[in-house]
């Protein structure tokens, strides 16, 4: 890897805020100094972007080109769904995850994608992090959001709330907790201590509520990884897990559920934040936020979160 990595940045769905944070980050003196950020994108569409928006034309240097629209992109509408969106972002992405695998980039950090999109143009995943799996042939993979003020792993992700239980096993938590140690040994270079999350309300309260799934489930896999040698304890009731005291002792915590972590995480750090898929053999981050379909091409997204997202992208890529 060279001093400043290349950093494939996916555009995400084109009728989202994607392209003016991409036209943004590619102007940052901050990420310039750190890596060769590449859009993967499509060059026509960001220079409509930008004419709209009164800013400057994008570098072609800086796009990796990736044009799909039948008869150009002038019939793309900002904040409206469409499967040639969907087939769109797909494509950038994968081609960004192909050319990660081929070692002709360092990382890839993601831009939104938009679910229904893709699920229009037919490819039926729930978002980035199931492509990522599948593209990459990972044996385990896990989803982990991290900011400063807190990060948060999760068992499970984009499931309905009554298939949750059905889905943890102690293999599934050993391997969420394991692979979010290993990434925060990398993050913090120093042995991280984690919290575990029980499911049910209390906890459990010793089986009172749900099928004892902390004590089947949860348990084993907490003494299992403690037997490995990580710093983990719980499960703590969810209701308390986040409160100050415990978010002061610990540098991540491991969620059953999506919801579980990221309504904490999103209400102390939304701004912040950045998803990362453990696990693979790439290094891949994204902003913690979606298309933001309304307020798409008006110039006011922040582009923090995909800095961020940039930012941690090299720091992992340097630690491997």
């Amino acid at each position: 890897m060279s001093a400043r990595p290349r950093i494939a940045v996916t555009m995400g769905d084109p009728a989202g805020v994607g392209p003016e944070l991409c036209l943004r980050l590619v102007r940052s003196e901050e990420v310039r100094e750190l890596c060769e950020p590449l859009v993967y994108g499509d060059l026509g569409l960001l220079r409509r972007v930008a004419a709209q928006l009164r800013w400057p034309e994008p570098d072609p240097a800086a796009v990796r080109d990736l044009t799909t629209f039948d008869g150009g992109c002038d019939a793309i509408v900002p904040g409206h769904v469409s499967a040639a969106c969907g087939a769109a972002a797909y494509r950038y992405f994968t081609t960004a995850i192909d050319d990660a695998l081929a070692g002709r980039i360092d990382a890839v950090a993601t831009a939104p994608l938009h679910k229904e999109a893709l699920h229009t143009a037919g490819f039926p995943f729930p978002g980035h992090t199931e492509i990522l799996a599948t593209r990459t042939s990972a044996e385990r993979s896990c989803m982990m959001l991290t900011a400063e003020a807190i990060t948060c792993s999760l068992v499970t992700v984009h499931v309905g709330y009554r298939e949750v239980p059905g889905l943890l096993t102690v293999e599934r938590i050993c391997d969420t907790i394991e692979l979010t140690a290993d990434a925060m040994r990398r993050i913090r270079g120093r042995d991280p201590r984690l919290l575990v999350c029980g499911l049910n309300p209390h906890a459990g309260e010793h089986g009172l509520f749900g099928d004892r799934e902390e004590e089947r489930i949860i348990v084993p896999a907490i003494e299992a990884s403690r037997a490995k040698g990580i710093d983990v304890s719980g499960p703590l009731p969810p209701d308390t897990a986040f409160l100050p005291k415990h978010r002061a002792r610990c540098d991540a915590y491991v969620c059953m559920y999506h919801d579980q972590g990221l309504i904490p995480l999103k209400a102390l750090a939304f701004e912040e934040a950045v998803n990362v898929t453990l696990g693979l053999p790439i290094v891949r981050t994204s902003v913690d936020h979606g298309t933001a379909f309304d307020i798409a091409w008006q110039g006011v997204a922040d582009v923090s979160s995909l800095i961020q997202a940039v930012k941690l992208a090299v720091k992992l890529c340097r630690a491997v």
